[in-house]
């Protein structure tokens, strides 16, 4: 690129600069140098030639500047105005639909009720601190006060006597309590970050043994060579990803003889249940093993859909079954990756396969989830793989030896968490677990809040539930006194009860409170520096979301409200603990990856499964009308009323000159007024 100024265009020598613009970041790249005793070295010319130089570069960096203001200030419109829609909308998420068989109306509000009582209670105490702070009397002590003559000096000073006398001994107290919990939990996040390292410095991993991958990696073998495996594709109404799922679960690298696939359809919906049969018997026409079963009654959930399908009379001549819910997309050679490590493990029950998501950068809540699940991942279930054969089944992706299913029972409905039900059971039974970290079923994340809520509700009740049913059986149980108190402590209280506990009240309670009472206090290193090593620690497994640590601290403060409500219900038996919604999916891992390939690949003639692109391409121009449930963006009462707690408590910690705390609980009631409002994840206009 010649230089738009120099000594060919000006008849001088001089410093000519290039400016480069091919990318966003300026540059300057010097192509010649002026000679000694040149005028450009130290003449008027050459001083006049340097200055225009340098008002370019400031030019362009000004007009950068301009250009992130001006995206800034779009984005902010855009966040304000559908900030403005939501409001105007009205659309809360008391009617986001009809209410759980059992619960009541008053019984779901109740929570919050408590919340906007104590918001009341925040502004009111607000404004006496105000006025006082005017008069000056907050600096004063109680006989000083009781000098002072008047109603409202006298009731201050009662106020303050309560508060020194009664309020903050026990608050206090709380605070501690929670400071104890909260340290406990953060000393097992640590335990479990270096048991991590150790796995990777010293490279333990599960292997096959010797002679175990025979059936798998030797070309030699024969069919007889590999196991009967059974494969199971639960759903209920996922018309979005339902041919992703079957599709690849058909195309899995497995002596077609040797494999049986059992697609559980619990549909509600005629047309998806239609849909669903007809990709059925498309691959029963390729020559697939592959069985359409339905269920007009969804007793059970997800549990009866399993325990229905294991009742069948063939499954006696399997020796495994594989389980993916319909958003996974196993890789061809999953059975050969995990299969093998059975063979000369008699005690092995599970074998556990990591997910992998493939929407994780689509908006802030997925970028999100995805910290909290690689850590889930990478860390705990590897750590407690290794080092205890024991992990908390995930649901799918996953392989169970038939005969430890049922030594151990079997499915139960009894809680929304089968999953973890049997897996609990299980272990009581002396079965052992295999994570491989190294095998990855992708699969898809909830792009919106509302989704993303429900889901958390059912993971977070689910194992209060199992906790309430299973603590007897777990003291009974012959497992030695080391297992049964990973069981009770770490697995269910520390990790499934003390969290949410302790982050909803220490953070969304606790906090606020001592601004009102600030006899009480916090540590500045409660607040600010211990949740910061924490999510530093978490967002180490994923280092590319390093950016997004200050959102993710503060996003896992805003869920504890839901955490900590689920938890409740669970524990207590409230009606909300057994409501079951599948989660939504996109189907972007289907659609749109298969329609991108429409422009890439050639016209030709379709053979086998082949997925026709061409229609697919066109149904996606031409959206259906006849939706049967449009979506919407609600509004979050609890999470709003949170909201405007903490940023009362904040200008309250304005007049005790409170720093760290004025500003992590301004953030903090930002953060849930952007969730309460629905901004964070997928917008529907």
């Amino acid at each position: 690129m010649a230089p738009w100024w120099g000594r060919e265009a000006r008849g001088g020598s001089g410093t000519p600069v290039v400016v480069k613009m091919e990318s966003p970041d300026w540059a300057i790249s010097e192509v010649a140098a002026a000679a000694p005793g040149s005028p450009a070295a130290g003449g008027k010319a050459g001083r006049g030639k340097n200055a225009r130089q340098i008002t370019w570069v400031l030019l362009l960096k000004a007009h950068r500047a301009a250009g992130k203001l001006t995206g800034a200030a779009s984005a902010a419109l855009s966040v304000a105005a559908a900030a403005r829609r939501r409001v105007a909308a009205g659309r809360t998420d008391s009617d986001a639909g009809a209410l759980p068989p059992g619960e009541s109306h008053v019984l779901r509000t109740r929570f919050y009720g408590f919340l906007r009582a104590f918001l009341l209670l925040s502004m009111l105490l607000l404004a006496v601190d105000v006025a006082a702070h005017i008069q000056g009397w907050h600096l004063g002590a109680v006989p000083d006060l009781l000098a002072v003559e008047g109603f409202f000096a006298a009731a201050y000073a009662s106020w303050v006597r309560a508060r020194l006398e009664y309020l903050a001994p026990a608050l206090q107290f709380l605070a501690n309590a929670c400071v104890v919990l909260f340290m406990i939990q953060s000393a097992d996040r640590l335990i479990l970050c270096l048991g991590c390292l150790w796995i990777k410095l010293k490279g333990i991993k599960p292997v096959p043994k010797v002679g175990a991958g025979k059936g798998s990696d030797d070309v030699e073998a024969g069919a007889d060579d590999f196991p009967m495996v059974l494969v199971q594709i639960p759903m209920c109404n996922e018309k979005e990803v339902y041919q992703q799922s079957i599709g690849a679960v058909c195309n899995l690298d497995w002596p077609r003889s040797h494999f049986l696939v059992q697609v559980l359809d619990d549909s509600d919906d005629a047309a998806t249940s239609s849909l669903i049969k007809e990709e059925v018997e498309k691959w029963q026409r390729e020559g697939v093993r592959i069985l359409y079963r339905h269920r007009v009654i969804r007793d059970g959930y997800k549990a009866g859909n399993l325990k229905s399908a294991m009742n069948c009379s063939y499954v006696k001549d399997y020796e495994f079954v594989v389980i993916f819910d319909a958003d996974f997309q196993p890789q061809a050679d999953f059975l050969k990756r995990t299969v093998p490590h059975f063979k000369g493990n008699e005690d092995v029950g599970l074998v556990q396969a990591r997910w992998s998501f493939v929407n994780k950068d689509e908006n802030l809540l997925t970028r999100l989830q995805n910290i909290n699940l690689c850590f889930h991942f990478e860390v705990e279930q590897q750590v407690n793989g290794v080092f205890l054969n024991f992990f908390g089944f995930n649901g799918t992706a996953g392989v169970w030896r038939i005969k430890a299913l049922e030594d151990s029972g079997g499915w139960m409905e009894r809680t929304t968490v089968e999953d973890m039900d049997i897996a609990v059971r299980a272990h009581l039974k002396g079965w052992k677990f295999l994570y491989l970290n190294d095998v990855e079923c992708q699969c898809e994340l909830p792009e919106s809040y509302e989704a993303y809520r429900k889901q958390q509700h059912r993971w977070h009740s689910g194992p209060m539930q199992l906790f309430r049913l299973c603590f007897v059986d777990i003291i009974r149980s012959k497992i030695g006194v080391w297992k049964k108190f990973n069981l009770i402590f770490l697995f269910f209280l520390l990790r499934k009860l003390i969290l949410p506990f302790y982050s909803f009240t220490l953070f969304c309670i606790i906090l606020p409170m001592t601004m009102f009472v600030p006899e009480a206090e916090l540590p500045a290193w409660v607040v600010c520096y211990i949740p910061a090593t924490m999510s530093l620690l978490n967002i180490l497994p994923a280092p590319k979301s390093f950016p997004f640590i200050v959102p993710y601290l503060l996003f896992e403060n805003t869920m504890s409200v839901t955490k900590f409500n689920a938890m409740i219900s669970g524990l207590f038996q409230l009606g909300s603990a057994y409501e079951w919604v599948v989660t939504k999916k996109s189907g972007r891992s289907s659609e749109g990856d298969l329609v991108a390939l429409v422009e890439k690949q050639p016209k030709q003639q379709r053979v086998g499964s082949a997925p026709n692109l061409d229609s697919l391409a066109k149904d996606e121009s031409h959206p259906k009308k006849d939706s049967k449930k449009k979506k919407h963006n609600r509004i979050y009462r609890k999470e709003l009323a949170l909201s405007f707690l903490l940023l009362t408590a904040a200008a309250r910690s304005l007049l005790s000159v409170q720093g760290i705390h004025f500003y992590f609980l301004l953030f903090q009631g930002v953060s849930f007024l952007v969730v309460g409002l629905d901004l964070i994840g997928e917008q529907v206009e």
